[in-house]
């Protein structure tokens, strides 16, 4: 007997409404609690890494885009598409960009509990909720750049609906429509590449066994496509945004630490969301410690305790299963940019608290000591405790210098946050405030080249033109193929009167950099005033051509 997607007696939900109402409720419910951050300015990562920039706005930048690897800070070719079609919409305007990030948060939640309504889970829409509301997806919705997050986890769950669609009634064209939509989820981010595993975790659930013919073999291209997309991003990220060196360098032991321990603090945060950091502390793994291995012992321990029980209750495996191979991608045992300075972060778990927010509501909705108003009447005192949680956490991510004072005051060894705030300080016109976050950053990670570089540029910015010229000579000199930080040497030699020395460092940054705009015209600037007009005037108009609105 081969049973249907939807089983024929589906458990009630702790709210028995229809799905137009529960959806006009969780975008209500979203608008409510992130509202005060769509007045928000750009953070971190927002310009240029996700922003279109200006040489790439043309229809020959979108062809660039899915076409030229490193184009993009991330080869997600269709988020970086979505990105430019928003720049034409509302050009720099940020209230667009988080506006539609809150827009595609609800969505994602609206589809969290149709698909749960779909395989029977009781409690399906307070876990859709649950999402909708939980701190944990602050990173996620207030940060312009997780776009790829909420746009992904639409695409993820939309797949999912279709693939199941497919799977009830073996229709060729459903078949072909749900890959398409996985085909553009792993365009937009590299973690929906568990979908399949995760699919057939599903129907393990459902029946307690996989068959070869009717689970599997259909799914087969669908592995290929999350291979090879996996292989792109992790190339990518090795060799164009530099996750690779002596920071990533972890043996599989130290991996293995690191996958328990992440595992158990990502449950944690969303049981207990206190002390959310924008950037937490980079732990240090330790094999020689027994108190260490306590956590991957411990996932080992609870999976075989629920493997155990399989016969009895497969729910709580299958969500365990969903929750740890939704978030193997951040888990450690593949190098991702951001554990240079963290192994681990909120956004990483976007995806992945579904499965656990689905064992939560459907326990909740299960529980039968307790009356059915009871539980109503606590879904709601919770729900309201997480939105009054997520309304007061959005408020730090509308300020980029809010973001980061509040990051240090809860982790002070965040050197990159100390970075990143001085970068927000000279941007703000406030550059002597930015002097001690930068002798931190320092201080704290000593072989820094960008604090070095920006350092050097807060002190142009004061007119300490010598006292700049040695870190930006230490930030060269630490990554000589930065372009940047040559051209804001340039600068500083052009400042003090080392004029030769400052147009080649001037051409060294061109060099490096063809399509930087600044470089070309700082460079036209300084062979203007050597007396080459001409060579100046092919400059600035390259620089005009790469970024039609530098007025200067």
């Amino acid at each position: 007997m081969t049973p249907s997607a939807r089983p024929a007696s589906r458990p009630s939900d702790l709210v028995p409404w229809s799905t137009g109402l529960m959806c006009v409720l969780i975008f209500a419910a979203a608008m409510l609690v992130y509202g005060r951050s769509l007045s928000g300015d750009f953070l971190w990562d927002d310009r240029p890494g996700h922003v279109t920039r200006p040489e790439l706005r043309s229809g020959e930048g979108l062809g660039r885009i899915w076409f030229e690897p490193g184009a993009t800070q991330q080869y997600y070719p269709l988020l970086h598409s979505a990105f430019w079609i928003e720049h034409r919409l509302w050009g720099d305007a940020p209230a667009g960009y988080r506006t539609l990030n809150l827009l595609l948060h609800a969505t994602a939640a609206c589809l969290v509990g149709v698909l749960l309504r779909r395989l029977g889970v009781p409690g399906a829409w307070l876990a859709a909720l649950l999402f909708t509301l939980h701190p944990v997806g602050v990173e996620s919705v207030a940060w312009i750049s997780e776009q790829k997050n909420t746009l992904s986890t639409v695409l993820f769950l939309g797949a999912a609906l279709g693939y199941l669609r497919f799977h009830a009634a073996r229709r060729t064209s459903t078949y072909l429509w749900a890959t398409g939509l996985f085909v553009l989820a792993l365009c937009t981010k590299t973690v929906t590449a568990t979908l399949p595993a995760a699919l057939l975790v599903i129907f393990w659930w459902q029946r307690g066994r996989l068959d070869w013919r009717r689970d599997w073999q259909p799914l087969l291209p669908w592995f290929a496509l999350s291979l090879a997309s996996a292989f792109i991003t992790a190339s990518v990220e090795r060799t164009l945004i530099g996750a690779q060196g002596e920071d990533f360098a972890l043996t599989f032991l130290q991996r293995t630490l690191l996958a328990g321990r992440a595992a158990w603090f990502y449950f944690g945060k969303l049981i207990w969301p206190a002390d959310l950091i924008f950037i937490y502390p980079r732990w240090t793994m330790d094999t020689g410690s027994l108190l260490q291995w306590l956590a991957p012992i411990g996932v080992l321990a609870l999976l075989a305790t629920l493997w155990f029980r399989r016969d009895r209750q497969r729910g709580g495996l299958a969500a365990a299963w969903l929750f740890l191979g939704l978030l193997f991608p951040a888990l450690g045992f593949v190098n991702v940019f951001p554990f240079l300075y963290s192994f681990v972060a909120d956004h990483f778990q976007y995806l992945a608290s579904i499965a656990i927010f689905a064992l939560i509501a459907a326990g909740w909705a299960s529980f039968v000591p307790v009356s059915l108003t009871v539980r109503r009447v606590g879904s709601v005192a919770v729900l309201v405790v997480l939105g009054a949680l997520t309304w007061r956490q959005s408020g730090d991510y509308r300020n980029v210098i809010k973001l980061y004072e509040t990051t240090l005051a809860k982790n002070p060894s965040a050197w990159m946050a100390h970075n990143n705030l001085g970068i927000a300080y000279v941007d703000a016109g406030r550059a002597a405030e930015a002097l001690p976050h930068y002798e931190a950053a320092l201080r704290l990670r000593p072989r820094y080249p960008e604090a070095e570089n920006n350092f050097g540029y807060a002190l142009l910015a004061l007119n300490r033109n010598a006292d700049a010229l040695l870190h930006l000579q230490r930030a060269v000199l630490l990554q000589p193929k930065y372009a940047e930080a040559h051209n804001n040497l340039g600068r500083a030699f052009m400042a003090v009167g080392r004029t030769e020395e400052g147009r080649a460092a001037f051409a060294e940054a061109a060099r490096i950099d063809p399509r930087s705009a600044v470089a070309q015209a700082n460079l036209g600037l300084a062979l203007a005033t050597a007396g080459q007009p001409e060579q100046a005037i092919t400059l600035f108009a390259r620089a005009v051509q790469l970024d039609p609105n530098y007025a200067d």
